[in-house]
């Protein structure tokens, strides 16, 4: 690069990292982070509500630790699956008092998937309080308790939850976690709390709602026929008067979204459009600015540049700073802050297909 061009470009990546510093620093001391309570005497009564379409995989995990939380009931929606998920579900359910599994109705028309299948759920429930899990999320002792107290606590009429990533093959390493890096690193937490709708985020693998407010604004109706149907609930309570909160789950829930490279690609390649407002521009300048960032560093001379070796070492070290505060301090966990260089390029084939005019999803197809 020319002097003039290198040195704008010294200043806006120093600026960005900068503003991803602050902010992971003001989160570090102020996101709420769950702890493991008993249920309280005399609290809610509390319906867990997992939608499940082909996740016999999964719940033969995690179903376990959901009936094991002491919930008034816990309902699985079998969404067509094809794979056992029902008679797993069932099996599993048989003699837990309060659980029972749904078998899940056609898709009606401008609806989507997911959003179909939690108001079903809603539907059938009979409490107070209702948790919206994904069928890939595991439980731990004390994490209903501690879910319904930061509830209370916070005053929310919803409460959204990150669990702690848990992957365990290379292939699931390399694209999953980013979404605490994004999280942590570009979201403000105090800056999430003000009452503007655009100041939202939410993670549909845990939600946990007062059903008032949830019936207030006309349950998954409001997304019903959204891909990104979690954070435009959030944005959508929001402008209706609804208050939002957010929390970490640390210990209590993890989640292990996919388990291969292909899958994670798959599963991000369906919101990332909606992410970036369906503009194929925002995408491609999305995808330039990251290669930028955080690629280029390493193809340009740096010979007595300090501060591109900084920005090189701010590259390296950010995921794995975020894996730490997560609770993924495993030597693999921190290792993975060595992707960031080639993160972008890893990331290519989700925003290609973002830019499909279909994308396919567990056997459905959407609009991305």
């Amino acid at each position: 690069m020319r002097p003039g061009p290198l040195r704008a470009y010294r200043e806006v990546t120093r600026g960005f990292f900068t503003y991803k510093a602050v902010v992971f620093f003001l989160n570090v001391l102020t996101f709420p982070r769950l702890r493991p309570r008993p249920l309280p005497p005399g609290g809610p009564r509390v319906s867990i509500l997992v939608p499940a379409r082909d996740e016999a995989h999964n719940l033969v995990h995690t179903l376990p630790g959901l009936l094991d939380q002491g919930a008034h009931e816990v309902l699985v929606l079998d969404d067509g699956s094809r794979d056992g998920t029902g008679e797993l579900a069932r099996r599993l359910c048989a003699g837990v008092p309060g659980a029972r599994v749904l078998c899940g109705r056609p898709l009606p028309t401008g609806w989507h998937g997911k959003p179909w299948a939690c108001q079903q759920l809603a539907r059938a429930a009979t409490g107070d309080v209702l948790i919206f899990t994904d069928a890939d999320v595991r439980w731990e002792p004390g994490a209903l308790g501690a879910v319904l107290h930061e509830l209370g606590r916070s005053g929310a009429d919803l409460l959204s939850v990150w669990p702690r990533q848990r992957n365990v093959t290379l292939g699931e390493r390399l694209i999953t976690p980013l979404v605490e890096v994004v999280l942590l690193t570009f979201l403000p937490a105090p800056g999430l709390r003000l009452p503007f709708p655009a100041a939202s985020a939410a993670n549909g693998q845990l939600m946990a709602f007062r059903r008032a407010a949830y019936e207030r604004v006309g349950g998954h109706g409001l997304v019903r026929g959204e891909v990104l149907e979690d954070v435009l609930f959030g944005q959508r309570l929001k402008a209706r008067g609804g208050r939002l909160a957010l929390a970490l789950a640390g210990r209590l829930v993890e989640v292990r979204m996919y388990r291969s490279y292909p899958a994670s690609v798959a599963g991000f390649g369906k919101n990332v459009s909606r992410v970036h407002l369906r503009s194929r521009p925002l995408l491609a300048a999305s995808l330039a600015w990251h290669l930028a960032v955080y690629t280029l560093p390493w193809l340009l001379p740096a010979r007595r540049a300090r501060w591109l070796w900084a920005l090189r070492a701010a590259g390296l070290v950010e995921r794995s700073l975020v894996n730490l505060v997560t609770g993924r301090r495993r030597p693999a966990d921190l290792a993975e802050g060595l992707l960031g260089p080639v993160t972008p390029l890893l990331a290519l084939p989700v925003y290609l297909r973002g830019l499909r005019r279909q994308v396919d999803w567990k056997g459905r197809e959407y609009e991305p």
